[in-house]
């Protein structure tokens, strides 16, 4: 062991955590950039609709779940340093990528077609199917983007797995996903201004280089704790204060690893799914679409002064609130005395409520943006609090041989239900306001009639999500792989 003996104890596990916290930052960012910039930016020149945008969101959710379900074993079986390596890379790419989506369009549509100027003036069939070619090109580069990003979660738990006791792992747990808050937070105040100064071409460029200076940082910080030179006896000794001896932990290390077919026979597992498909799909509804939202329904652009201070408001409460989310469950073990699993479930519960708030948002808009603004804001503090916690029950419940698998497992159930809401979501709006007055729901006519039916199926879905988490696994019981 290489780990130098000291009576006070090193704090190296802060570290890892910070890397997970920027890795997080960095995907959020890189998933925001064509949220910011597809409704003022590139659907004029591309002559997209919300249907198209609808379409990639999709497609990008539903492909980022099946890639999950691998990315989790992938990250089992290549280990944490090299598969968390290569899924920032990879991601990166696809981030920058997506930069060479308008040349790739002006080449397929030939010769006729030798500026950016010829594609925005382009009328009917031509219009078409420059919309057509654009998407698809788009649609390349989100693949690519969501199979590197699809490696992030499985990865990170299974690092803090590795550097946290049961206790804190819902606390290191909220301070690395609140990555995914400052990722939006600092995307709006960053990316509509570049592409407005320098090209959305270069938005998507800058953002994604960022990845690359990260996994350069990466190889030189991580190894496991026992093997770590910056993790001393006493913090080696604090992290493994779950098992027995270290004679068990290196047993517990070398279990083998949990095939699928063993994993989906166990109601942890499916508890974990149903928690993931009935919630991420909010989330992600409200990072793709709220950009959008207060261009369509406010009139304030992505690059406004009011629109950049909405969606930075937005994820400022988001940001602040949700660090709570992992101390609340650490405060009801350490002073209420229950074990990890129930004080989580305790927890989640109180934040299953957080989202209701959502009923509102269309109402209060007739009073002042601001209010749609907060409440936003509140319900995505309430699913990063929820985030935190959901993913922690994998480690409470699963030896760590096991944890990026179940992850993956249940991020792909979150990616499905992300595509079930976006998809739908876009074909909605489009069909609302063709509509118009015709289309109602809730005193709402035509586009805002859409939105308020989708922010009543974000209301309840962390109240059903919980009813049927508690009742496939009531009780902390935990998980061994079998024979």
């Amino acid at each position: 062991m290489s780990s130098v003996k000291t009576s006070k104890m090193s704090n190296w596990r802060w570290m890892m955590c910070a890397m997970l916290f920027f890795a997080t930052t960095v995907n959020y960012m890189d998933r925001q950039v064509l949220s910011l910039t597809w409704k003022d930016f590139i659907a004029p020149e591309f002559h997209w609709n919300d249907e198209i945008y609808g379409n990639i969101t999709a497609v990008f959710s539903i492909f980022y779940a099946v890639a999950n379900l691998f990315a989790g074993k992938f990250v089992d079986w290549m280990g944490t340093k090299k598969g968390y390596l290569w899924a920032i890379v990879v991601w990166s790419l696809g981030a920058v990528l997506h930069a060479f989506c308008g040349m790739f369009t002006e080449g397929w549509m030939g010769s006729g077609f030798n500026s950016r100027a010829d594609l925005v003036q382009a009328t009917g069939d031509v219009a078409v199917a420059i919309a057509t070619v654009s998407m698809y090109a788009f649609l390349a580069c989100r693949c690519i983007l969501a199979l590197g990003e699809a490696g992030n979660f499985p990865a990170a738990i299974k690092v803090t797995a590795e550097y946290f006791p049961k206790k804190d792992r819902a606390f290191a747990t909220s301070i690395f996903n609140s990555g995914a808050s400052v990722g939006a937070l600092a995307a709006p105040a960053t990316i509509p201004l570049l592409a407005k100064a320098m090209g959305w071409e270069m938005a998507f460029v800058i953002i994604g280089a960022i990845g690359f200076l990260w996994a350069g940082v990466w190889i030189f910080v991580y190894d496991k704790p026992k093997d770590s030179k910056f993790v001393n006896e006493a913090e080696l000794q604090y992290v493994n204060q779950d098992y027995d001896n270290e004679v068990a932990e290196e047993k517990h290390e070398e279990e083998k690893q949990m095939s699928y077919s063993e994993a989906f026979k166990h109601k942890q597992t499916w508890a974990f799914i149903v928690g993931k498909f009935m919630t991420d799909g909010v989330w992600w509804f409200f990072l793709f679409w709220a950009p959008a939202y207060f261009s369509d329904q406010f009139h304030y652009s992505s690059d406004s002064p009011m629109g950049i201070a909405l969606i930075f408001t937005l994820y400022a409460i988001v940001t602040v609130l949700s660090m709570f989310g992992g101390y609340l469950p650490k405060l009801f073990v350490e002073k209420k005395g229950m074990n990890p699993y129930q004080g989580r479930m305790l927890a989640m519960l109180i934040f299953a409520f957080f989202p209701v708030l959502a009923l509102f948002a269309q109402p209060m808009g007739n009073y002042s943006v601001w209010w749609p603004c907060i409440i936003i804001g509140l319900t995505g503090a309430g699913h990063q609090a929820w985030s935190a916690n959901i993913f922690s029950t994998v480690g409470d419940m699963f030896p760590k041989s096991a944890i990026a698998t179940i992850t993956g497992i249940g991020s792909m159930a979150g990616g499905i239900g992300s595509f079930l809401i976006n998809k739908g979501s876009g074909m909605l709006f489009t069909y609302a306001e063709g509509q118009g007055d015709a289309f109602s729901f809730m005193d709402f006519t035509g586009k805002p009639a859409g939105y308020m039916i989708v922010f009543c199926i974000c209301a309840v879905a962390y109240l059903i999500g919980w009813g049927i988490m508690k009742t496939l696994v009531p009780k902390y019981k935990p998980v061994v792989i079998s024979e």
